[in-house]
């Protein structure tokens, strides 16, 4: 009999706080209902940094990174994906983005976020955080009302 894998408590997505697009999906996130809690942090905070020494913390203001309580770490489309597949209402659109006949959309969706988020960059928004060391809301962040 195959060794049963945990189930997944939370995840963690790592996301640029200073990207308005990120910022929102996050308050976006935040104000769905979740199957499995979603810990929104900062890319490249110090609590990130902390919580996390292993990961590439400048690719994580990139590319969107998810982790999981047990350890995974998902990059990129297979973590927007991931996101979905937490919330109670996407689930079933998340199952269906991880087939190969759903993956190309969703890597049509994370390359128009990235286009985007390169031309918000060039207009002059900072690249990274502006104070690294500035505390981050950490998952207690209010969502807006």
């Amino acid at each position: 009999m195959a060794a049963r894998t945990p189930a997944t408590r939370y995840l963690t997505v790592l996301y640029d706080a200073d990207c308005p697009l990120c910022v929102h999906i996050r308050h976006w996130l935040l104000g769905r209902r979740q199957l499995v809690p979603l810990r929104l942090l900062p890319a490249g905070s110090r609590v990130a940094r902390e919580r996390y020494p292993q990961l590439d913390h400048a690719a994580t203001l990139r590319e969107i990174t998810v982790i999981g309580d047990t350890g995974q770490v998902w990059r990129g489309t297979d973590a927007f994906i991931v996101c979905l597949w937490a919330l109670e209402e996407h689930r079933p659109k998340a199952n269906w983005l991880a087939t190969p006949a759903g993956r190309p959309f969703a890597r049509a969706a994370m390359y128009t976020a990235s286009a985007w988020r390169q031309a918000v960059r060039s207009e002059g928004v900072p690249q990274g955080r502006a104070d690294p060391e500035a505390p981050a809301c950490d998952d207690h962040c209010a969502v807006p009302g």
